[in-house]
């Protein structure tokens, strides 16, 4: 057999499952208001109730544990929504008459950048980024990068969902962009 069929006979099965199981297109990152997740830093103020206002690191279970009030779900909560629950939390244990609370995210949980970037790692979230702000952060594509697509991983509601991108795409703290090597 000549060695050039020989060549195509063993690559060819290889490209074709290649590009047969590249995931589908990644659904459209929700535009809504932020939902906190596990890895958020928050800075929480309570009016007149110095023992509660802190900074507080949103938890693997989806909580953050608070002095006087014990652990709160935070995980998928908006911060108005959070701020509302903290309200109703220290109104119910009659801490302060009229609460006022705040929340603000002071650190966003961070997102990981894996393949053919030159710095692969974990690198610190910042609203309305891109997967092209995401490989510049890390330093950039290698040569044998594919220069006209990611792989997102991302959590969705609980679950895990798995998508191609463009390089414009946004990018959503926690999210894992992978660079795949490009063939040719």
């Amino acid at each position: 057999m000549r060695p050039i069929l020989r060549f195509w006979r063993a690559v060819l099965p290889a490209l074709l499952m290649a590009c047969a199981s590249a995931p589908p297109p990644l659904p459209a990152a929700d535009q809504g208001p932020y939902r906190m997740g596990a890895g958020d830093e928050l800075r929480v103020t309570a009016y007149g109730l110095d023992d509660l206002s802190d900074s507080y690191r949103v938890g693997d279970a989806g909580t953050i544990s608070l002095p006087l009030l014990g652990a709160v779900d935070a995980e998928g909560l908006t911060v108005a929504e959070l701020e509302t629950a903290l309200t109703e939390a220290v109104r119910d244990r009659a801490l302060v008459r009229n609460p006022s609370v705040s929340v603000q995210i002071s650190e966003y949980r961070p997102f990981y950048v894996i393949g053919e970037v030159r710095n692969p790692g974990e690198y610190a979230y910042v609203p309305n980024a891109s997967v092209l702000t995401a490989m510049s952060v890390a330093g950039g594509p290698t040569f044998r990068a594919a220069d006209d697509r990611v792989v997102i991983t991302r959590r969705v509601d609980g679950r895990t969902v798995e998508g191609t991108a463009s390089l414009d795409a946004p990018i959503m703290p926690g999210d894992t962009i992978r660079v795949p090597e490009g063939w040719f």
